[in-house]
């Protein structure tokens, strides 16, 4: 759409509305030492036709997924996503409805959502779930909100196999409360049982662990939950969906509030954003869960209709007694999700993970047959795991750069450096292997590391 800026005219108008005499008074509270004393350095305008041109010439230098062999992960991944996902969203009733502040107003968005919460917990193997959250980061940092207020302690366990951007907004989250965040090391690539167990000894809220972890490796969860719940504390399980297809659910394995990234379920990747935050938990949290939660009824004329219900967030009540200052959802990515999941079922699910599993595993054992690659933890992995790169010096952090650039030169997006995380695995590459790749670009990918 054309941008047509306002014009002096305009802009006086509107200065004379609001009782100023110009733009710099509008910032006159800002402190002088604050406001830069040179010219911006702004470009020339450009005209319409120059302006689309250069913006175009800016995108071309993106290198999409769809366009590459992506072997992207951490939290973000090519998933194949079927044509009724896009088909179904896409509808005028879906694609443009507002968010549902009144439930009367939109029993269609209420119903969609309500089964986006109905397969969640199926999934899961919880109890209940609300109808999303952000994203995956802000699910995993509401979830310990919610076990703080309802154990009434004030300290947190997570490790480092824990995705860190996730461990980063829990941080920012609780950075003004007095809240403690023990997080344990994870050399091995897993949390460690025994140090888990000694963190254990002090009172604790919660215990947070990804399973399958940022590296991609399976942790011993049912005793890391048992550990959890001897200590009184609560087990929080960050998930892939995908993995469930063939892994244990959270519910059957002690998880008391389980959190996901949902952009795996029918959304693009879209360079990192908007996605889709799950968050589902045993019964009785529900009056703690932040967010929306749908709940189904009847009408006074008997028929089956849907509500907001439980709304503990602080624009319904008082902000001491709120629950969360979250207000909305993702409607369009749950619907999203709702379709995909819908459309696989529990089949298609599992034989969706199980390809996931496999190409991974041929692609870990063809890399490791290359002489400048080794598998960094020794461990069972799912649909991604984590290569050390051996430069011509031995470990050299340098060795990932140029090999993630010289796959980029060949159309492959060979994997995500863990260095800007992990100084100590500064020399490795999280590699992630979906349902999409092929044998012949694990091929290749082996034949450009080696070249």
């Amino acid at each position: 759409m054309p941008y047509f800026p306002n014009t002096d005219d305009d802009r006086q108008a509107m200065l004379k509305t609001i009782g100023v005499g110009s733009v710099d008074d509008l910032f006159a509270m800002v402190p002088p030492e604050l406001r830069p004393k040179r010219e911006l350095c702004v470009p020339p305008a450009l005209g319409e036709m120059e302006l689309t041109a250069h913006i175009h010439e800016l995108a071309a230098q993106n290198m999409p997924a769809g366009q590459s062999a992506c072997f992207l992960g951490g939290g973000c991944y090519d998933h194949f996503i079927p044509a009724v996902v896009d088909f179904v969203a896409a509808r005028s009733e879906f694609y443009t409805a507002y968010t549902p502040y009144q439930a009367e107003a939109s029993q269609g968005s209420l119903q969609a959502f309500f089964e986006y919460q109905t397969l969640i917990a199926q999934l899961t193997g919880m109890d209940v779930s609300n109808a999303s959250l952000y994203d995956g980061a802000s699910a995993t940092a509401e979830a310990v909100l919610l076990a703080l207020h309802a154990t009434g302690r004030n300290r947190v366990v997570t490790s480092a196999s824990v995705h860190p951007e996730y461990r980063q907004v829990l941080a920012t989250y609780l950075a003004n409360l007095n809240v403690e965040i023990v997080t344990l090391d994870a050399l091995d690539g897993v949390v460690n049982a025994a140090q888990l167990a000694a963190a254990l000894r002090e009172p604790t809220a919660c215990v947070l662990v990804q399973h399958p972890n940022f590296f991609g490796c399976l942790e011993e969860v049912e005793t890391l939950a048992e550990a959890a719940h001897q200590a009184g504390a609560l087990f929080i399980a960050a998930v892939d969906p995908i993995s469930l297809g063939v892994l244990k659910r959270p519910g059957d394995y002690g998880a008391d509030i389980v959190v996901a990234e949902g952009q795996s379920l029918g959304n693009p990747m879209s360079f990192g954003g908007p996605y889709l935050g799950i968050l589902a938990c045993r019964e009785q949290f529900v009056r703690r869960m932040p967010g929306r939660l749908v709940g189904q009824t009847v009408d006074r004329r008997g028929h089956r209709c849907w509500v907001l219900t439980l709304q503990t967030r602080e624009q319904h009540i008082r902000r001491e007694k709120a629950t969360s200052n979250i207000c909305t959802n993702q409607g369009l990515l749950a619907l999203r999700a709702t379709v995909y999941l819908a459309l696989m079922g529990p089949a298609g699910l599992r034989e969706l993970a199980n390809l996931c599993l496999q190409k991974a595993r041929y692609a870990a054992e063809r890399l490791a047959t290359v002489a400048s690659f080794s598998m960094a933890f020794d461990r069972p992995t799912f649909k991604e795991f984590v290569v050390r790169v051996k430069g011509p010096r031995g470990r050299d952090p340098q060795a990932v750069e140029d090999l993630v650039k010289k796959a980029r030169q060949q159309g492959i997006l060979a994997g995500v450096p863990l260095g800007r995380w992990y100084p100590q695995l500064a020399d490795c590459l999280l590699v992630a292997v979906t349902e999409k790749r092929t044998k012949e670009e694990i091929d290749r990918l082996a034949s450009v590391v080696t070249s």
